[in-house]
């Protein structure tokens, strides 16, 4: 090894030893209920992402690279699947995951105007978005009031011949029963998405949600299981949808060398695509109107100490969601309180403590009492996709009625259960909600 190497070599190591010292001081302080505002979200991370983040920084690379690699090798792992694309956030997760369902080479199965798509209402608009911004129609249905997850009925009812794609979220890390719809999917030709991003860790039997779906989608926004701040992965166990989704995430070129790769395919100046002169460079060659949706090396080194957490993360969470439930019940507030169930069946990885106010008309007094006493609280996301502006002028239907989206919209709430919370911080919250209940 060169002096210089060695010598890069050796400051990279007090990097990292400043890394661990820098962040002892701050994983030290822990809130303190009463005193500090306990946010519905958050993320824990100390020396290892700090030193993630400066080891790429030291590399200097700035967009994907060794990281970014390692990173999309292992995370699959976690889920017992073949392929994932790091993006950059959970919302081009899903636009990349979508946008390879709409591909020509996928011929007779290629999504086009006019398709519809089978989708509850109740969830994150930029579950719809891609499907709306493809010239799709969204067929929008009702929820379970105890799971937040569609069933396979209203599913089933909303299908019609123009059904070419469903594409569902596991709500607030609750899976819905992904393993039945696939089999319907399977029978009728349909596409299935699985929108996992508040649902690592899941499971449905023994095995992990995403796997049920064509593809599945991850965020990892510092609200979510793990984090890198922002960015998001594409996963699939299908090399070909695979290989589309890489394509519209990487500006929809035909090309698949990694960066600073070429003739992959031993064929670099043979291809004849389009209207191309023959043996025109095929990095320079596009199949799909695409983007440019990769994440960065900073963001995979954090993410990569992230999941080494991962499953104490996981537990964490239910372990929190478990107690806190009980902390509820203790006090007698499922007499005023829609408590949340498993879906049968299923292993949940609970991304909030979600609750429904039984009497109407006191979500608001209630939520604006416990912001008031420093505990955190957020809605179902979009509450009813239909009634949020942005979907004035949309094309879509609705299947049935959406009774029970509507309350959620109207009487729904969820507090925080994320890993950097514990007992004393659940006693505090459910002692919160019942004060908050009684005095509305």
């Amino acid at each position: 090894m060169s002096d210089q190497k060695a010598q890069m070599e050796q400051l990279r190591g007090k990097l990292a030893g400043l890394a661990q010292e820098y962040s002892s001081i701050i994983e030290s302080r822990k809130l303190k209920p009463g005193v500090d505002y306990l946010p519905p979200s958050g993320k824990v991370v100390g020396g290892d992402e700090f030193a993630g983040a400066l080891q790429a920084s030291a590399d200097m690379w700035l967009t994907a690279g060794r990281f970014s690699d390692q990173f999309e090798a292992e995370f699959p792992k976690h889920w017992g699947m073949k392929y994932s694309l790091l993006v950059n956030s959970g919302s081009s997760a899903n636009l990349v995951a979508f946008s390879a369902l709409t591909s020509p080479k996928l011929r007779e199965r290629q999504l086009k105007p006019g398709d519809e798509m089978v989708t509850p209402a109740c969830g994150f608009p930029t579950t719809i978005a891609p499907a709306v911004q493809a010239g799709l129609k969204p067929v929008f249905i009702d929820v379970d009031l105890n799971t937040q997850n569609a069933s396979l009925e209203s599913i089933g009812r909303a299908i019609t011949p123009k059904t070419k794609v469903i594409m569902i979220a596991h709500s607030l890390g609750n899976p819905f029963r992904a393993d039945e719809v696939a089999k319907l999917c399977k029978d009728r030709g349909i596409w299935l998405i699985e929108d996992c991003c508040d649902a690592l860790g899941a499971r449905i039997g023994d095995t992990h949600v995403g796997n049920f779906g064509s593809l599945a989608t991850c965020s990892f926004y510092p609200a979510h299981h793990i984090t890198m701040g922002e960015g998001g992965a594409v996963l699939t166990n299908d090399y070909a949808l695979n290989k589309l989704a890489m394509s519209f995430r990487d500006w929809g070129r035909d090309c698949y060398c990694a960066p600073g790769v070429a003739d992959t395919c031993n064929a670099r100046y043979k291809w004849s695509l389009g209207t191309l002169p023959k043996g025109y460079d095929h990095k320079y060659i596009y199949s799909h109107i695409g983007y440019n949706l990769k994440s960065t090396d900073f963001q995979a080194a954090v993410g990569l100490a992230q999941l080494k957490r991962l499953d104490g993360f996981v537990a964490a969470r239910r372990r929190n969601h478990d107690y806190l439930e009980k902390c509820l019940r203790d006090l007698g507030m499922e007499e005023h309180l829609i408590l949340p169930k498993a879906t049968p069946g299923t292993t949940p990885s609970w991304f909030g403590f979600f609750t429904i106010l039984r009497k109407p008309e006191l979500r608001n007094k209630v939520v604006q009492e416990l912001e008031a006493n420093k505990v955190g609280t957020r809605l179902l996301f979009a509450g009813n996709m239909t009634r949020q502006p942005a979907f004035t002028g949309v094309n879509y239907n609705i299947s049935g009625e959406l009774t029970n989206t509507d309350k959620i919209m109207n009487d729904g709430f969820w507090v925080g259960i994320w890993p950097g919370l514990e007992n004393a911080h659940m006693d505090y919250i459910a002692e919160q909600i019942k004060l908050a209940v009684q005095k509305a």
